[in-house]
C-alpha cells in the first residue's frame, strides 16, 4: 500500500515521526507537510506565487518533503507536482479536535478532502490538545475497526476524532458548531481572535460532537466533498425544474 501523510501542524509536529513509523507497518510511506503551521487554513491553496518544496531529514531514516503552503497544497504538490499517486492519504494527527461544523475550517480535513477530490481514499485524524502525546496509541484500534467493517471499501473519506482514554468507537454524523470566536480590540485598529467553546451536549451519540466530547467515544464520520443539497435538488427536479 502506498500511503501519503499530510498535516496542518507542519513539519515540527511532535507526533509526526510516530505516525510515520506506524504507517510504515502498512506499506510505503511518503510525507508532504507544511513548512510552517497552517491550522485553520481550510481548503486554501496557492495559484500565483511559486511554492518552495524541500526534502529534509526529520530524523535518521525519516525523510519528508516540506511545502511552504497550505495542507491542500501538500496533497496537490505530491500528486500533481511530482506525479505520484497513493492508495491512502492520512491527514494528521491534528493537535486539537476537528468536529461538527468546525470541520469546514480545518486544514487537516481539507487536505483529506483534496485527496478525495484527486481520486484517492483519505482519513483525517484528530485528538485533543492535552492528549496529543498519545495521538498514535489508538491507531491500531481504529485500523481494526476500519478493516472489520470494510469502511474504505464502502466509502473514500472519513473524519476520525480520538478523545482521551476512549471508551469505544461510534460511527457518527457531523454535529453543529464546536468553537466560535470573540474579537476583542487590542489597540491600533487591531482585534485579537479569542476562541471559545459553544458546544453543548444533547446526548445524541449519532453526532460526532456529542459522541466524542460528551461521552468519550472515538467518532468515525463518513464525509463527502459533494455540497449539493440532494433533498432540495430532488424536490426541484420532481417539480420539473
Amino acid at each position: 500500500m502506498r500511503i501519503l501523510i499530510v498535516n496542518d501542524d507542519g513539519v515540527q509536529a511532535a507526533q509526526l515521526p510516530a505516525l510515520i513509523q506506524w504507517c510504515r507497518s502498512l506499506g510505503e510511506v511518503t510525507v508532504f507537510v507544511p513548512k510552517y503551521e497552517q491550522s485553520g487554513k481550510s481548503h486554501g491553496f496557492e495559484i500565483k506565487r511559486p511554492i518552495e518544496v524541500k526534502k529534509m531529514e526529520l530524523a535518521p531514516d525519516l525523510t519528508v518533503w516540506t511545502v511552504d503552503s497550505t495542507p491542500a497544497d501538500c496533497v496537490r504538490m505530491a500528486v500533481l507536482g511530482l506525479n505520484k499517486t497513493f492508495d491512502l492519504v492520512i491527514s494528521g494527527v491534528n493537535r486539537g479536535f476537528n468536529l461538527g461544523a468546525d470541520t469546514m475550517y480545518s486544514g487537516t480535513v481539507a487536505a483529506a478532502s483534496e485527496a478525495v477530490n484527486l481520486g484517492m481514499k483519505a482519513v483525517a485524524l484528530s485528538t485533543p490538545f492535552d492528549y496529543y502525546d498519545h495521538a498514535t496509541d489508538h491507531l491500531d484500534q481504529v485500523l481494526d475497526f476500519f478493516r472489520a467493517h470494510r469502511l474504505l471499501e464502502q466509502h473514500d473519506f472519513y473524519n476520525v476524532n480520538i478523545p482521551a482514554s476512549p471508551r469505544g468507537i461510534r460511527v457518527t454524523r457531523q454535529g453543529g458548531p464546536y468553537y466560535s470566536d470573540d474579537f476583542p480590540p487590542i489597540g491600533d485598529d487591531l482585534y485579537q481572535p479569542k476562541g471559545k467553546p459553544v458546544w453543548a451536549d444533547s446526548g445524541d451519540l449519532s453526532l460526532d460532537t456529542d459522541a466524542t466530547l460528551g461521552h468519550g467515544y472515538i467518532s468515525i464520520t463518513p464525509m463527502t466533498i459533494d455540497k449539493t443539497c440532494r433533498r432540495v435538488y430532488q424536490d426541484l427536479k420532481d417539480r420539473g425544474l
